[in-house]
């Protein structure tokens, strides 16, 4: 349970405290480190994974001396809630990215068809990740190459995946929730499953609803927290 009188005092939070925030979209975490420094005074704040731009949900942010726990937190497994778009795929794997390759579907897909693709990609999988990443290859993050239009061979990464559910299948649309290790790539997933039902695919919406313990529904509002913060310190 997190206490109310550690959360809003700035002497609290640099002795160290850990919160989960819903990241906003169109936000990097990067950008909700930054807002938070701004807001509390604090310099010494780090996140415990990344959560993609488009995306919402749980970013944990580590205040003070809980920041030498941001590299345990980050091992947690992670679970997310996802719409994969079919008929095409972007460069970026998601809706963000430029489309590059479209294979309309030209008969609704059924349940069975779907959860046989579905079950390729349960347990220990390889897994290509994606070009616009912040993954480093000769020295070079991949995100700075692909950015200049530039694609290299990657090598597939070992993740698992604990749990992967078909939520909806609405024509074109399958609604997923994930269970699945540090390292792993939903919008990868969402192309390798595109592929496997052999007409490509992108993520069209993330939220990331848990790390470990800590929930989306325990998580804290940015603009919330900013306000609570700034009168509790009138």
């Amino acid at each position: 349970m997190i206490q109310a009188d550690s959360i809003y005092s700035k002497e609290r939070l640099q002795e160290g405290q850990i919160i989960p925030f819903n990241k906003p979209a169109d936000w990097t975490s990067f950008d909700v480190v930054n807002k938070l420094r701004r807001v509390t005074g604090i310099r010494k704040i780090g996140h415990a994974g990344t959560l993609d731009p488009f995306a919402t949900g749980v970013l944990i942010l580590c205040f003070g001396k809980a920041t030498k726990r941001v590299e345990h937190l980050m091992v947690l497994e992670k679970e997310y809630r996802g719409v994969i778009q079919l008929g095409a795929e972007t460069d970026s794997h998601d809706v963000t990215g430029k489309v590059i390759q479209e294979t309309p579907l030209t008969l609704p897909l059924n349940e069975d068809e779907v959860e046989s693709a579905l079950e390729q990609f349960r347990g220990e999988i390889q897994q290509v990740p994606p070009m616009f990443s912040a993954l480093k290859q000769n020295g070079q993050k991949l995100y700075h190459l692909a950015r200049k239009g530039k694609s290299i061979k990657r090598e597939p990464r070992s993740v698992y995946i604990k749990e992967l559910k078909m939520l909806a299948l609405q024509r074109d649309l399958i609604e997923i929730d994930v269970v699945c290790s540090k390292g792993t790539y939903i919008r990868a997933l969402a192309r390798d499953i595109g592929r496997a039902l052999g007409y490509g695919g992108f993520l069209k919406e993330l939220v990331r609803t848990r790390i470990g313990f800590y929930t989306i529904e325990n998580a804290l509002d940015l603009s919330n927290y900013e306000r609570e913060f700034k009168a509790q310190a009138a």
